[in-house]
């Protein structure tokens, strides 16, 4: 496959993931949805970097899948829909989505923070209420990969 065409997939899978999002939203409103009928799941955000993949320092290009990590997305997609949520391109992403043959299972792909259920991020320290606490866990913190 050429460059062009890889490209030309890349945005087409992209919008695709939009497309399915929007039409999942017009459905909803049409029938008149509630949240008991439990029609739309959840939405959980994944981070890509340090929890998808094998990243250790920011590079032009995105690691390796990590192991386990296609395993733990299948798993998920049962029950939520998922959103990966990255600070790279998101059009880059999602091409690293269809090369690990994952993209089927991702409703979006966004560097914008969405409202979402559950954020899992390999950077990010669970806010108790506490201030003195999450002071504490902030000097201390150390991501999983270091």
């Amino acid at each position: 496959m050429t460059k062009k065409q890889t490209v030309v997939r890349t945005n087409i899978r992209y919008n695709l993931m939009k497309l399915r999002l929007i039409a999942t939203i017009i459905f909803c409103l049409f029938l008149s949805c509630s949240a008991e009928e439990n029609i739309m799941k959840k939405t959980i955000a994944i981070d890509l970097d340090g929890v998808l993949d094998n990243y250790t320092k920011y590079t032009d290009y995105i690691p390796p899948i990590r192991k386990g990590a296609k395993e733990f997305i299948i798993k998920l997609s049962k029950d939520y829909d998922l959103v990966l949520f990255t600070t790279r391109s998101p059009m880059l992403a999602t091409k690293w989505l269809i090369s690990n043959k994952i993209d089927k299972y991702f409703t979006d792909v966004t560097n914008n923070k969405i409202p979402a259920y559950i954020y899992i991020d390999d950077r990010a320290i669970n806010f108790s209420g506490n201030y003195d606490e999450t002071l504490r866990e902030i000097g201390n913190f150390k991501v999983h990969w270091k």
